[in-house]
């Protein structure tokens, strides 16, 4: 709790930071960034306004609220918050659900939206869940961005033409246009056409010139002097010269708040996904480090102002944002100046706006929403990953024909379930060394070693994973049968619920009933916590967690059976195998490792057999190993009896006396007593741990 309400304080003083962080020369910055940035936020603010179908004025209103709000309570620098163009067809398609346009409910509503998305958004950055907007599929930006500038342009057509046309959907309008078209205004149409020719010609001749302010001006001087608001051009009319008013929101209305809930989840979700987008990508340039959850709080702020000031929904702008850094914003000030220019020029121009023509804005829109498409990142998308181009698909096809909010969650279900289908069918291949044995690949068309297993698993175990990592061990094990031992790489899983740890532990119990076991190697230390905690740790032993230099040579040297290797297999997968002797010989009648089912066997350490060697009746020492492993070191006592041999001449073992069998590590010597227990032998002993055991002990060797 106390946390809760240190956090909470800390957000409400980042206004008093960016004070503090402010100088002259960051001033002298600001002031030119934030004039630059109010000359293309003034109009923008009326055209937006209109494309929600709201009154100028709140367009106008939002434009210096949320500017200035959203500014002083952010992260970033440069990111510049007020009404914008997808964002407004979004607000409508949401206030349509509620109200007619031109209706005081309409206009109610748009601020009950604005505050409670703003609330959502408020309570996100506290709860400091700002990674949430990660999960937000950037086709779900680009489909729903491309829808909205389609829907843009189509209803602003009936502007730009001067026709009467009331359907709001998209194909309503369309036939709404086509059928009414002779009654095409010609005035408007002219005028309309030649704002987008000038806007045009302005951007290709000079880019820092604001094209939309140039046209909108140009527009409504042609009004003013040609009289043409007297011969039937639909103007903008009269603006209210004041200060944002506060408005009284029925923020008690249960009914009006159900009704608006699910689009101002939308609408929240969508401006803190389009918000995060905008603040890293500036970020990349600028090197900031940002804070996602004080962005939150201060998109939220700004919502929740813009709302309680006669505004409606607002979001940080692509243009604007990318405008602000590129004229040389230094701090969250050079927005807050924007907001203080437009209103300036709002309390001095808007008496001008009455001669401002509506067709000029469609014109402005038009332009605008076909920038909106963005079709080299569609192109990308197209050309890329399915889930991607379908999700993208779904997106932009829902913001054409369905409720926008409908859409936009739509595809952000849809990413949702991308996701999930995606990491629940994590890779699970087998590797094996490559031409130098230095690293493990995928190389399906390399022989397996036929007692070893590797497989790497590229995912997380969670649990709507574990099923398809399940099935893929097994399918390995179909085909593989002869394979006892398994190692996993675990290296790619960063993520392992109990679901994991279960159906680990299902597998180790599968390859332990048949005679082998499994290893790890690479296990990250979040997941071994996680082993240690739910007591998998101690079920695999800590002994079968290997590191990645070791853990082949560990399997090779002390849990292989050397005779498999020596005798049975013609294939040398590993660099260890290189060194091993190989027999051009048959080994007809000699009992496979599949047809051998290891016992018990009796073991006795290093010094007992030293003690029973010098004692009175010393056992007949049997060394199973190859020559030339008998060569280089061995007891003194043993006989040289190759485990081949043993096996198919196992009449030179008495059954008078004890025998004791010796290797390197007690893996054959294991193999050869049991076999020798099958037929009958009951006097059987090995040494533990072999040769490496006698050595380590410090026992005399001869040499040949």
């Amino acid at each position: 709790m106390q946390a809760s309400l240190r956090h909470v304080f800390n957000y409400s003083l980042q206004p008093l930071r960016i004070v503090r962080s402010l100088n002259p020369a960051t001033l002298r910055a600001d002031l030119i960034a934030g004039l630059t940035v109010a000359v293309i936020l003034l109009p923008q603010a009326i055209a937006f306004a209109l494309i929600a179908e709201l009154p100028p004025q709140m367009g106008l209103y939002t434009a210096i609220v949320g500017a200035i709000v959203g500014a002083l309570w952010g992260s970033s620098n440069q990111a510049h918050t007020g009404p914008a163009n997808a964002f407004s067809i979004l607000v409508l398609s949401v206030l349509l659900t509620s109200a007619s346009p031109g209706t005081p409910k309409f206009v109610v509503a748009a601020g009950m939206v604005a505050v409670m998305a703003g609330i959502f958004q408020l309570a996100m950055g506290l709860a400091r869940l700002g990674a949430v907007t990660n999960f937000v599929s950037y086709s779900v930006i680009v489909g729903f961005t491309g829808g909205a500038g389609v829907l843009i342009a189509v209803k602003q057509l009936k502007h730009l033409l001067g026709l009467d046309v009331t359907s709001r959907s998209l194909v309503g309008t369309l036939q709404g246009v086509l059928t009414h078209l002779p009654k095409t205004h010609v005035p408007t149409l002219v005028l309309g056409v030649g704002t987008m020719a000038l806007i045009v010609l302005v951007r290709r001749l000079n880019p820092k010139l604001p094209e939309a302010l140039v046209g909108m001006v140009a527009a409504s001087m042609a009004v003013y002097f040609l009289k043409l608001n007297q011969n039937g051009v639909a103007v903008i009319g009269q603006l209210p010269r004041s200060l944002p008013p506060l408005t009284h929101l029925p923020l008690l209305d249960i009914d009006l708040v159900a009704e608006l809930s699910t689009g101002a989840l939308a609408i929240g979700a969508i401006g803190l996904v389009q918000t995060t987008a905008i603040t890293r990508s500036i970020a990349t340039q600028t090197g900031q480090k940002l804070d996602s959850n004080q962005e939150f709080v201060g998109q939220g702020l700004a919502n929740i102002a813009a709302g309680l000031f006669s505004g409606y929904p607002c979001v940080a702008s692509f243009s604007r944002s990318a405008v602000n850094h590129e004229a040389g914003a230094q701090t969250p000030i050079a927005a807050v100046f924007s907001g203080l220019f437009v209103l300036v020029a709002m309390l001095v121009l808007t008496p001008l706006a009455s001669y401002l023509p509506r067709t000029a804005l469609a014109g402005v829109l038009i332009v605008i929403a076909y920038g909106m498409i963005d079709r080299e990142e569609i192109a990308r998308i197209w050309r890329g990953a399915r889930g991607d181009a379908a999700i993208m698909i779904v997106t932009f096809l829902g913001t054409l024909f369905l409720q926008i909010q409908f859409a936009v969650l739509l595809g952000i279900l849809l990413s949702f379930a991308l996701y999930i289908f995606n990491t629940s069918i994590p890779r699970v291949h087998s590797v094996v060394p490559d031409d130098d044995f230095k690293h493990l690949m995928h190389q399906p068309q390399k022989p397996q070693c036929p007692q070893l297993g590797i497989l790497d698993i590229h995912g997380d175990l969670y649990f709507g994973a574990v099923n398809h990592v399940e099935e893929a061990i097994y399918e390995h094990m179909t085909r593989y049968p002869e394979q006892r031992f398994l190692l996993l790489r675990m290296h790619s899983v960063n993520i392992c619920d109990f679901s994991g740890i279960h159906m680990l532990e299902s597998v180790v119990h599968t390859y332990r009933d048949l005679g082998g076991d499994v290893f790890m190697m690479r296990v990250r230390e979040p997941i071994l916590q996680i082993m240690k905690s739910t007591g998998f740790y101690d079920f695999l032993g800590a002994d079968h967690f290997l590191s990645p230099d070791d853990a082949v040579p560990h399997l090779f040297y002390r849990v292989l059976d050397p005779a498999i290797c020596i005798y049975e297999c013609d294939v040398r997968t590993f660099a260890e195998c290189q060194n091993l002797p190989k027999r051009a010989f048959s080994t007809d009648g000699l009992p496979l490792y599949t047809d051998v089912l290891i016992h018990h066997v009796p073991d006795m350490p290093p010094e007992q057999l030293w003690q029973q060697v010098h004692g009175e009746s010393p056992p007949l020492i049997i060394d199973v190993r190859e020559p030339r492993e008998y060569k280089r070191g061995h007891i003194a006592e043993a006989k040289l009896v190759p485990l081949r041999r043993l096996l198919s001449e196992a009449a030179d073992v008495p059954r008078d006396r004890p025998v004791v069998l010796v290797c390197r590590s007690g893996r054959r010597s294991t193999r050869a007593a049991s076999v020798l227990q099958d037929r009958g032998y009951d006097n059987i002993t090995i040494l533990r741990g072999g040769m490496l055991a006698w050595e380590a002990a410090g026992l005399l060797e001869a040499v040949d």
